[in-house]
């Protein structure tokens, strides 16, 4: 298990998460919100033509050859599927990623984690990094700083990016599944 301080400490039962849990799926599902019609993940408002940024569902983005499957929209069933098929390779990529054993709530924020930043960005974060090894060299002091750095959008610090971290980081610090 890893400690909120970034080192590993023996567990008696030590819960390595295969998948995001339920509270998890809720906490991301919550935090990204349902939208059955497409819209502009920057600005949030809703979108008759395809634009970089396109998205649906649950913060599904939409790519450009997607566009015509989704341009009319979705029913919440298919947002439900869309959901599953599109957290999957994040799971796959933290489990993949992370060498040490994680509680439930530690192993949901990192998969939430690594789906706001994408896989790649996840990868090759210091979080990653930090978590696997707590004495790895890293431009951040801590595990808390490292994570809390993914705060920028569009080249400039981001206020939504600033809470949603926080409350990541308290997910999984603390156990705690509050959002903003």
């Amino acid at each position: 298990m890893v400690n909120t301080n970034g080192t590993h400490e023996a567990s008696s039962e030590p819960s390595e998460s295969s998948s995001l849990s339920s509270q998890g799926e809720n906490w991301l599902k919550g935090v990204e919100e349902l939208r059955l019609h497409p819209y502009d993940d920057q600005t949030g408002r809703p979108i008759e033509r395809w634009v970089p940024g396109a998205t649906i569902g649950y913060g599904h983005l939409i790519s450009r050859q997607e566009w015509p499957t989704y341009k009319d929209g979705i029913t919440q069933e298919q947002a439900e599927q869309i959901f599953q098929d599109d957290i999957s390779p994040f799971v796959d990529a933290v489990n993949r990623a992370i060498e040490v054993p994680l509680e439930e709530h530690q192993a949901d924020a990192a998969y939430i984690l690594a789906y706001n930043i994408g896989v790649g960005g996840f990868n090759s974060s210091s979080v990653v990094k930090l978590l696997n090894d707590p004495e790895a060299q890293t431009p951040y002091a801590s595990l808390e700083d490292a994570w809390k750095a993914w705060n920028i959008s569009n080249g400039q610090v981001n206020q939504g990016l600033i809470n949603r971290r926080k409350a990541e980081w308290d997910m999984f610090s603390k156990g705690v599944y509050e959002t903003w």
